[in-house]
């Protein structure tokens, strides 16, 4: 399950783990913000019961997002694919 917020400044996207069963060990929700200049990934760590985050640029959004769909291998996006 998702949700998408849309506030002053950014889009908020937040992913529930739902669990395809009962037994299935649940993560933490994670927080997707998305800027004007960049994207932050939010997930509380139980172990250290702080906020972990990554920043990135929305060109290494896109080059993750085109990377969960290729083999191995070193690629680089064309400029017609921003």
């Amino acid at each position: 399950m998702f949700t998408i917020e849309h506030e002053f400044d950014a889009t908020v996207i937040t992913l529930v783990d739902e669990g395809a069963d009962p037994r299935d060990y649940l993560q933490e929700d994670i927080t997707i913000s998305s800027f004007e200049d960049c994207v932050v990934v939010e997930q509380l760590d139980e172990q250290s019961d702080q906020v972990q985050t990554i920043t990135f640029s929305h060109a290494q959004l896109r080059e993750l997002a085109a990377a969960l769909n290729l083999p191995e291998g070193v690629y680089r996006l064309k400029a017609s694919e921003k």
